[in-house]
């Protein structure tokens, strides 16, 4: 009972139902002790939003390329500056589930044609009231033969869309797709107004001021945001600051509230920062050791198992990631993964079994692996600890060290190579991280994993996935799709990284904290605020 009227009373205080002396004054009465009751009436009020100040993020990514054309955004500093002017039809929440955003809600009775009815009174930043014109305006920009937007491949399933009036737009999609509203919470495709979808004009909390890319984004509050409870800062700088010891510097020195990307190896010399917080969270992110089938000797199933059975992925997990993340089991979906196959028996280090498969694949002589830093940080530590492991199961690895300069154009994807080093950010569907790089229709396919009876299988099961609707259905289906990839496919997928920031502990965040991208899923500018 007790407990009970002290909760009551801290939301009220949280909610500005009671003011500061009349929660010490209710608390107290129950016995609580005069420190504990005033630490309680600290966090209440630390934990309550506060409108004001000027938060400055310093980013690990940035580029001279950059542009405010959501359909250029390549890198999590256009990814964050995009989300802090610009909104969408539906957006990923810190609690992982899918909501409407501009769109107020969204329907569809098959599948295959969407229904999303638009919020009425939002305005752009230029006073513009927006309608489903902008709407189709914006998606135009990102469909059609001419388009260069990044997110021009996620659309070519959309048959055809079509305003219903000025307040509801109708999607007409190939095929059915039960996931075709998280589709249109990509980053990409920001709603901008029609005939300008490059000048950084959204209906987003914050107003660009200026804008120079590679070095930062200058924004200040809309006061006009429709969204209730965001968008408490007065003013933001983002700046890119690519070196993780000046970002760090930075931070410990006052000139940044916040950072992404800290640096694992320094990360004991920020928790001994009383003024910073660390921010850990395991989201979709995950490193990866790609085979490609098309290649000698992966097109070999005995010797795929036998590599995979080959690997200490704990070992991986503390020396590479110093405990920042899980291990993976040899797929793509993580357990911030709604279909995440949670029944699946995790595939541990086993020498006999690795031994086993590697005589049965005939297999003799050196198995090279490429790697370099420039896949992820440590990648070539993780590289020689799994011929270290491999060699246990007398399988002899040869770690080729690759330059960082053009890895991604001439290492990764490349059949010259074979098997090398890769990272992946994860998606936040099971249907858009198939699509992107396990389905046999993706150029992005980096274990050329076609043509074997456990990918047709996929293929089929993801095509029905896609269309299926009852979703302990979908989940079953999504399940199988996991244990095809780990067992037939050419992926090695032994760890999954966590996003760790830091910040400034002048700087307070809601209890969820987003898993779906760095900084509260790219969103922390308009999640965050000053305690």
């Amino acid at each position: 009972m007790k407990d009970k009227f002290i909760d009551l009373q801290t939301r009220k205080l949280m909610t500005g139902s009671i003011d500061r002396r009349k929660f010490m004054m209710s608390v107290l009465a129950t016995g609580l002790t005069v420190p504990a009751a005033l630490s309680l009436a600290n966090r209440a009020e630390a934990a309550n939003p506060k409108s004001g100040g000027l938060f400055r993020m310093g980013i690990a990514h940035g580029s001279t390329t950059d542009t405010l054309d959501s359909g250029t955004s390549e890198n999590h500093f256009t990814l964050v500056n995009g989300y802090t002017f610009g909104n969408h039809l539906t957006e990923v929440g810190n609690d992982g589930q899918l909501v409407g955003e501009l769109a107020e809600s969204y329907e569809s009775a098959d599948g295959q044609t969407w229904v999303f009815n638009l919020r009425q009174g939002v305005e752009f930043h230029n006073g513009k009231t927006m309608t489903s014109e902008d709407v189709l305006a914006s998606f135009n920009h990102h469909m059609g033969e001419d388009s260069t937007s990044a997110a021009k491949g996620l659309l070519t399933a959309v048959k055809s869309l079509k305003a219903d009036g000025k307040n509801r737009v109708v999607f007409e999609l190939e095929s059915p797709n039960a996931d075709f509203p998280f589709i249109v919470s990509d980053y990409h495709i920001s709603i901008r107004p029609a005939g300008d979808m490059t000048s950084g004009i959204g209906t987003g909390g914050y107003i660009v001021q200026s804008f120079e890319p590679g070095v930062k984004s200058v924004l200040k509050r809309n006061p006009n945001y429709w969204k209730e409870g965001r968008a408490h800062f007065d003013e933001v700088e983002l700046i890119s600051i690519i070196d993780p010891t000046a970002r760090q510097t930075a931070l410990m020195n006052g000139d940044i509230d916040a950072m992404d990307r800290v640096d694992l190896k320094t990360i004991n010399l920020f928790k001994r920062n009383p003024n910073i917080n660390i921010m850990e969270k395991t989201g979709t992110a995950h490193y990866t050791f790609p085979m490609r089938l098309s290649v000698d000797p992966f097109d070999n199933y005995d010797l795929r198992m036998a590599l995979k059975h080959s690997i200490k992925r704990q070992e991986l997990v503390d020396k590479v990631l110093l405990g920042y993340g899980a291990v993976g089991n040899d797929h793509p979906i993580s357990t911030a993964n709604r279909y995440h196959n949670s029944d699946m028996p995790q595939r541990e280090f086993d020498a006999d079994k690795a031994a086993f498969h590697y005589k049965k694949s005939g297999h003799s002589g050196k198995i090279p692996l490429s790697a370099s830093d420039a896949a992820f940080a440590g990648a070539v530590d993780a590289a020689q600890l799994i011929a270290n492991s491999a060699a246990e199961a007398g399988i002899e690895i040869e770690v080729v060290r690759e330059p960082k300069d053009g890895y991604w154009s001439n290492v990764w994807n490349n059949d010259a190579k074979g098997w090398c080093a890769c990272y992946w950010g994860g998606r936040p569907t099971e249907d858009w991280m198939f699509s992107a790089a396990y389905t046999n229709d993706t150029e992005w396919n980096d274990t050329a994993w076609k043509g074997t009876d456990g990918s047709k299988k996929f293929n089929a099961l993801v095509k029905a996935a896609r269309a299926e609707l009852d979703d302990s259905k979908r989940r079953e289906l999504y399940y199988e799709c996991q244990s095809l990839i780990s067992d037939d496919g050419g992926a090695i997928v032994p760890l999954f990284n966590s996003y760790v920031s830091a910040n400034s502990k002048a700087i307070a965040t809601e209890d969820n904290v987003a898993a779906n991208w760095d900084s509260d899923g790219a969103k922390c500018v308009e999640r965050w605020w000053f305690a």
